[in-house]
């Protein structure tokens, strides 16, 4: 029999609607019904693409024992923490605080009014390996509750400042200077893996925004080597392309299989920009191949880009992507032994007897490589797929754009500006409510659920992107809306910032303000970032000032934690610049536009027109005219503009 979860539209939720536990969305009757009851929350936490959270279904919400206890004693709250960020980071941050470790499944006991009170991660159906039961955790906290929930209640209401995070912190009075970034650089280094690049050991988990901090910054050894590793190894997926979300271990070997767009979106972007600075074909090459796969397996026919895909498929992690040596020989035939010296291949594997996939040797010659690739894709194919998310969220699509506008623009394919564009089109109509409001889910047809500060802002940002691509105005115009969206919804105008959640959004126990960059990007570095850009093509400071909020407050742990600041980094590092705002004019920019794109220019802005009435649009545009007949490039620094510049040598030599 089917819970309340059957008219979800979220897979994760989807993928619970059938257990014998009697699960609600988070929302008001869940909240209601514990009121009622006098019965605590029980909130399991987790999100499609999580190994262990299947693991905890399949023992423990599978089992109609376990599901009738948690039904008699708790009123059972399911959230698919993609949906809700902001559900999750108030009950991770809580449960972190209660055990010293986070993770997901998140489980988490609250009383009625939503405070936490017990919580963990994965917990077995029997003890095992010193963890206590499941049934075992349920039955004590029950009989906590029943024997004393008014000091259990009183004991959760003294925590209740701890959860707000980051919204108590204070503007730091500390300058936001070149020392700055150059200490945060020499931190970097610290943690470094010189032997298999990335920072840390396993598991290690790729680190997108520090890569392009480091590129902006022009400190390319530790992002390149860090880029070269990864794109070898089995955390890449050498037969269809794209990541996986971390790596088990410290060399990038075998891979935890889910791959996220997020990661995806981030890490093509860097791989290109790593390849504008070294030239490195193979960088290019992972860029193209991730965006490849996306393109191909994760765009949606009604529009907008999927979540993830599965780490699992027939219950076996991994089971999709690996080969065994015969497998590898039945499919390639003559080309099998190049492929097995490329990939490292053995007869005893390295993964459970079979081998995950890495370029650890020598490479076939380019059409060898490629019937390789081809013909194993085809060979996988026929396998078992591993489950699709198939929700598409607003700002994880809007990072999508920004990466596909990046490198359709650079590398010359009007396909990724295609996707591009009908992302973006997605987002600007179908992610709306009947006022205009931006919504955050989308699945099933249907669009829900008020976005937070990461939607608005990473759209933002790739919005941006996408105009800087193309030119075209529309996209300049709908990032000044997202920007305003932001000022008006979630700026902290006492003590600088941003929260995550809107103004006349829910009220949780809680409005937090999340810092951290990682895994991927805050919404507030984004929004600063994003608006520090659209500071510089439109001349308005309250852009620039909001960003400065936000950056004001990480100012203090930019240094200690740089690795978990690369997106705030990125966006300190642009305003302290030197910035540079570049207006192409006129009817032939193809020359001029090879000359910008030649090279990574992390602090340069790009408006461009034929000067027919593009300046009511863009004002980096006003009064910007050809000279002569001929395209021309207005060059502006420090609120000084250069005489108009004509032929791509000239550009050249002033943006040296």
């Amino acid at each position: 029999m089917a819970n309340a979860l059957k008219s979800e539209t979220s897979p994760y939720l989807l993928q619970h609607a059938e257990n014998p536990v009697d699960w609600l969305p988070w929302g008001d009757e869940a909240l209601e019904r514990s009121r009622e009851l006098n019965k605590p929350l029980l909130v399991s936490i987790g999100y499609s693409a999580c190994h262990w959270c299947h693991v905890m279904e399949r023992e423990c919400f599978e089992d109609p024992k376990i599901a009738a206890l948690m039904n008699e004693n708790f009123v059972c709250v399911k959230v698919d923490r993609e949906e809700r960020p902001d559900v999750d980071a108030i009950y991770m941050e809580a449960v972190q605080a209660m055990t010293g470790q986070g993770g997901w499944p998140l489980n988490v006991f609250l009383t009625p009014d939503q405070l936490p009170f017990y919580g963990g991660t994965y917990f077995p159906p029997e003890p095992r390996q010193g963890m206590t039961s499941w049934p075992q955790t349920l039955t004590a906290i029950a009989e906590a509750w029943e024997e004393r929930g008014e000091e259990i209640a009183e004991q959760a209401e003294a925590g209740l400042e701890r959860l707000a995070g980051a919204a108590k912190l204070e503007a730091s009075e500390d300058p936001l200077d070149a020392a700055l970034l150059e200490e945060a650089v020499e931190r970097l280094a610290l943690p470094f893996d010189a032997f298999n690049g990335g920072w840390g050991s396993a598991p290690k988990f790729p680190n997108a925004s520090a890569i392009e901090f480091l590129l902006a910054r022009g400190e390319p050894s530790m992002a390149l080597q860090s880029l070269r590793s990864m794109a070898s190894g089995g955390i890449f997926d050498q037969v269809g392309g794209g990541f996986s979300r971390y790596s088990v271990d410290a060399a990038w070997t075998v891979p935890h299989f889910e791959k996220m767009l997020y990661d995806n979106a981030l890490l093509a972007r860097a791989y290109l920009h790593g390849w504008q600075v070294s030239g490195d074909e193979i960088l290019k090459r992972t860029c193209e191949e991730t965006l490849d796969w996306a393109v191909r397996e994760m765009l949606a026919p009604e529009g907008g880009f999927y979540c993830a895909l599965d780490a699992d498929s027939e219950g076996v992690e991994g089971k999709f992507y690996v080969w065994s040596l015969e497998q590898l020989r039945d499919a390639l035939g003559d080309d099998a032994d190049a492929a097995i010296a490329w990939f490292g291949a053995s007869e005893g594997g390295n993964f459970e007897g079979l081998n995950i996939l890495e370029s650890r040797g020598a490479e076939p010659e380019p059409a060898v490589r490629k019937r390789i690739r081809a013909r194993l894709l085809e060979v996988r194919a026929e396998r078992v797929r591993p489950g699709t998310d198939d929700k598409r969220l607003t700002g994880w699509n809007g990072l999508m754009i920004s990466a596909l506008a990046d490198a359709g623009a650079v590398l010359g394919r009007d396909d990724y500006l295609a996707a591009a564009r009908g992302t973006a089109n997605f987002l600007m109509t179908q992610m709306r409510d009947e006022s205009g409001r931006l919504l955050r889910s989308f699945n099933k047809g249907e669009a829900k659920l008020r976005a937070c500060l990461e939607d608005h802002a990473m759209l933002l940002e790739g919005l941006l992107a996408l105009y800087e691509a193309t030119f075209e105005p529309q996209w300049y115009l709908a990032a000044v809306a997202e920007a305003e969206a932001i000022i008006a919804g979630f700026s902290d105008d006492e003590r600088g910032g941003f929260f995550s959640t809107a103004t006349d959004g829910e009220q949780l126990v809680a409005r937090r303000k999340e810092l951290e960059d990682s895994p991927l990007p805050s919404g507030a570095s984004s929004a600063s970032l994003g608006m520090l850009r659209l500071a510089l093509l439109s001349g308005d400071a309250r852009y620039s000032a909001a960003a400065l909020g936000h950056l004001r407050l990480v100012r203090p742990y930019v240094v200690r934690h740089p690795q978990a600041f690369g997106h705030a980094l990125q966006a300190i590092d642009l305003h302290v610049g030197p910035a540079r705002e570049l207006a192409l004019v006129g009817s032939e920019l193809g020359p001029l536009l090879e000359v910008v794109r030649s090279e990574l220019r992390p602090r340069l802005v790009v408006a461009g027109g034929d000067g027919n009435g593009d300046e009511s649009v863009v004002p980096l545009l006003e009064g910007r005219t050809a000279v002569d007949g001929e395209a021309a490039a207005y060059l502006c620094e420090n609120f000084a503009c250069a005489a108009p510049v004509t032929g791509a040598e000239a550009l050249a030599a002033a943006l040296a």
